[in-house]
């Protein structure tokens, strides 16, 4: 294409060319580059096909702004600091703070804003920090793109890889197989290019692309993405290279206007699902309390709203206060000891905890439970004998697809053909053309001109058998006569490629699948796979775990099971790989159907992408939490299907983009890590939920009984809510607990019910504790009247409430042996820190100030003796709750 002197980024426009395009235009507007030639939208871009000027290019950057969606954006401190008043928890404690200002309960105010406060202040600050080290981690594993600039405009052109965010309109930018459309571009050359729109269309097939100069009457009145020279933010490309102008970046591309923002998000998570479950329940019970306070105190006492800032005071102390906080810290705790030391990368901090309560790993083979080596057995023609020249043809198709389609690296296939035969790059033959394998087609083909046939191109196709034999011109007998050699290799555990080949009158023209037609059958290539080192070991790891496995791999079942066979994964008493199931099963099952054999079979073979995402999506149907492990582009639609999208760092653009976490390596070993270090962090939050909610529960049972039985509130509000505020301070260090091996040992899954049993039987158990020291008050202050008595009393509930937290804190860490109990920790130094609070505060001149007086030394001897009871009681309720788990 030639290129004028004004198209190189000169910053004037040729006189009679269309007016620039606006990089930026308004949602509603024309698409930018659909209508004109190549030529025409270059020259109106100020741009040409050797590319804008480095100078020019960071001008425009300075002028477009970063190719970077708005909705994408790092959210500033302040921001995110007001954002936290969305939390339910948060929005109701503000509330309950406006409820008491309201009242002219100052005290209580003052004191329920600071809750708030500290509640968001920790929360934003945590969540900030955890942004900062997420978006340093994902540095690491950028999404960039190869650029075509020049230094100055006389200079040659020269390719480079550059960030996504740095691209500008005007850009020339090179697409290949697996790469994410880094904008909205013109295709300006491409040959046979296909790409995936799905995140923009929902459509699940590929899409041709191509150039396209003169308009087309068929596609009039077609929408933008039926336009064939046209590309968009947000597909990806699935086969074949090419050559393409960015005419729209960052807030104006079509992705930008059609999602806002809302490409991203993702569905509730497990995590999200339990914790909001939970906290709604608790909510309504906030809800409710101050209304039976008052109605209670009112029928009983013939008190009105003097109670309000105690009924009050009590929803605020069944409120968990700091779950927002616990949670963010305990998983960015988590995220970046992970990238510390295996270098693994949480994108997305709840995903760390849906890896710690996955139960169900989904994953190809390749590369995973075997090494991404195979390496060639055999060479065999149509009869099973050996022949050496259908290797040399599977190697001289794979050496010119790999070169005509410009595709970074051969796959493993390939590379193994290459690699067994003999200099195929030496030979004679010439490429002309080339159609790369795709997940569709299940072929790749290769045009050749052969020495001495001069006006015959030779096409030579190789692929999955069944693909290949569809393509040749064989009878019925003859193919079925194929399928079953083929069928009998692959029962052994070898994996086939199948060659044919046909001779065609050469032509200018290019060629397309519909040319992969009528070929000669030539033979089959045999190639087995070694078994990764590491995978039978890390796969009893998992088993022993509780993470069942599960193949989805395009392979011939037979291969896929003897592999599974030979590295020891088994599902079935017999000692086999249970039910193999076939893609084509698969087509033949209902969703209900497809859960129920999802659950069983182990293996699944002949998978589409469509096929795995499905999969995925019954297993979730049927209530597991699933993992898929993928890294190409065919891996797509499953990544987005699981819970927790996972793939190794040297995935392709695409899939990296679409994980949640991302590893060092594509290694079971390293899953196994990050399952554990979800684990550690959910085992953390859980026990925070036990503790907390059990604790808050008995005391509000114990605390609206006694103001019932009682001529004065049992505890002045601000008594309630600065027990509270110290009891947030000590319940920071369940973030930086250590959890039991036995909550290492299965998926960690916050269930409702059994956090509404446990914290029911533990909360009651609690609330008889605090009406036992009510007792115990009754009797070391039966001497005491008056205002006395009554600072006595709020004094004496006010330290065995602290002192039984800090007892359950220590007690209730489920599933730690004698030993664990007795070690030090950051739990237990907070448990001790606020029994020393709870002992001392009353003694200091605080205590006045907040209503309370000092206790005679009968009442301490008399509580020793509760918490003794206590103790006892909690360690055996704790004994058999773990039994019956």
């Amino acid at each position: 294409m030639p290129e004028s002197s004004a198209a190189a980024g000169s910053g004037r426009t040729i006189p009679g060319t269309p007016a620039p395009v606006t990089p930026f235009p308004a949602v509603g507007t024309s698409v930018p580059g659909s209508v004109g030639t190549s030529l025409q939208i270059l020259r109106s871009l100020e741009s040409g096909p050797r590319g804008l000027v480095e100078a020019h290019a960071e001008e425009r950057l300075a002028r477009f702004g970063e190719n970077v969606l708005p909705a994408w954006r790092p959210v500033p401190w302040p921001r995110r600091f007001v954002r936290s008043l969305r939390d339910p928890f948060t929005s109701v404690l503000l509330c309950l703070g406006l409820v008491s200002a309201v009242v002219s309960a100052w005290g209580t105010a003052c004191v329920i804003l600071a809750l708030v406060a500290v509640s968001c202040l920790l929360r934003s600050t945590e969540e900030h920090r955890a942004d900062r080290s997420t978006a340093a981690l994902r540095e690491l594993v950028a999404t960039t793109a190869t650029v075509v600039r020049r230094t100055s405009a006389d200079a040659p052109s020269r390719e480079r890889e550059v960030p996504v965010a740095d691209l500008v309109p005007g850009d020339v930018i090179r697409l290949g197989p697996g790469d994410l459309v880094p904008a909205d571009v013109r295709v300006l050359r491409a040959g046979g290019l296909t790409v995936h729109q799905s995140a923009l269309t929902g459509e699940s097939a590929p899409v041709a692309k191509h150039p396209l100069d003169a308009p087309d009457p068929a596609l009039a009145g077609a929408g933008p993405f039926a336009q064939p020279q046209l590309c968009f933010q947000g597909s990806s490309v699935t086969s074949v290279s090419g050559t393409a102008v960015i005419t729209a970046t960052g807030g104006a591309t079509r992705f930008a206007a059609a999602h806002d923002g809302r490409a991203r998000q993702r569905g509730a998570s497990a995590f999200d699902r339990s914790v909001q479950g939970i906290s709604w329940t608790l909510i309504r019970f906030m809800l409710l309390t101050p209304p039976l306070v008052l109605m209670a105190n009112a029928a009983l006492r013939g008190r009105g709203l003097e109670t309000l800032p105690f009924a009050v005071a009590v929803a605020v102390g069944l409120t968990p206060e700091m779950l927002p906080v616990i949670v963010t810290t305990a998983l960015a705790r988590g995220a970046a000891r992970l990238a510390r030391t295996s270098g693994v990368i949480v994108k997305r901090l709840p995903a760390l905890h849906d890896l710690g309560a996955v139960d169900v790993l989904c994953l190809d083979k390749t590369g995973t439970l075997t090494e991404d080596r195979p390496v060639v057995e055999a060479a065999v023609d149509g009869s099973d004998l050996p022949d050496p020249g259908v290797l040399r043809w599977a190697a001289l198709s794979a050496l010119w697809t790999l070169q005509l389609a410009e595709l970074p690296a051969p796959d493993a296939l390939d590379e193994a053909v290459l690699d067994a035969a003999e200099h195929p790059e030496d030979s004679a033959y010439e490429g002309v053309a080339a159609l790369p394998f795709d997940p569709v087609r299940r072929v790749a083909t290769a045009v050749l001109r052969r020495p001495g046939r001069l006006g015959v191109h030779t096409l030579v196709t190789k692929g999955a058998v069944e693909a290949v034999l569809e393509r040749c011109a064989l009878d019925g007998d003859e193919r079925e006569r194929l399928l079953a050699l083929a069928a009998r290799k692959a029962e052994s555990g070898l994996r086939l490629l199948a060659v044919a080949r046909a001779d065609r009158p050469a032509r200018h023209g290019g060629y397309t699948p519909a040319d992969e037609r009528g070929l000669t059958f030539v033979g089959l290539v045999a190639l087995r796979d070694v078994p990764a080192p590491s995978a039978a070991d890390a796969l009893d790891v998992l088993a022993r775990r509780g993470v069942t496995v599960k193949v989805l791999t395009g392979d011939h079942p037979g291969t896929a099971a003897r592999v599974c066979e030979d590295l020891g994964l088994r599902t079935d008493p017999a000692g086999g790989c249970g039910e193999v199931v076939t893609a084509e099963l698969v087509d033949t099952l209902s969703d209900a159907e497809l859960a129920r054999v999802a659950d069983r079979a182990t293996v699944f073979a002949r998978c589409t992408p469509e096929h795995k995402a499905r999969i995925v999506s019954a297993l979730r149907a049927a209530g597991h939490t699933t993992g898929f492990l993928g890294d190409g582009v065919n891996d797509l639609p499953a990544l987005h299907a699981a819970d927790v999208g996972i793939c190794p760092r040297n995935a392709v653009d695409v899939a990296r983009e679409a994980a949640d976490v991302v590893l060092a390596e594509k290694d079971l070993t390293a899953i196994d890590r990050a399952v554990l270090a979800g684990r550690h962090s959910s085992g953390n939050i859980a026990t925070y939920l036990r503790i907390t909610l059990s604790s808050n529960l008995g005391n509000v049972i114990a605390m609206l009984t006694a103001g019932l039985m009682l001529p004065f509130l049992p505890m002045l509000p601000a008594q309630v809510l600065v027990q509270n505020l110290c009891f947030d301070a000590a319940q920071l260090a369940f973030a930086f607990d250590r959890p039991g091996a036995s909550a290492l040992r299965r998926p960690a899954v916050l269930r409702s019910r059994d956090f509404l049993r446990f914290i029911t039987g533990f909360g009651l158990l609690n609330a008889a504790a605090d009406l036992a020291t009510f007792g115990v008050l009754a009797l070391a202050l039966h001497n005491a009247a008056g205002t006395d008595g009554e600072a006595a009393f709020h004094a004496g509930w006010f330290t065995e409430n602290l002192l039984t937290q800090a007892l359950v804190m220590v007690l209730l860490r489920t599933g730690r042996s004698a030993a664990e109990r007795r070690a030090g920790g950051p739990l237990r130094a907070a448990a001790g820190g606020l029994a020393v609070v709870g002992v001392l505060l009353p003694l200091t001149p605080l205590g006045p100030l907040l209503g309370m007086s000092a206790l005679p030394l009968l009442y301490y001897l008399l509580l020793g003796s509760v918490l003794g009871l206590y103790a006892v009681g909690l360690t055996a309720a704790r004994r058999r709750y773990e039994r019956r788990r």
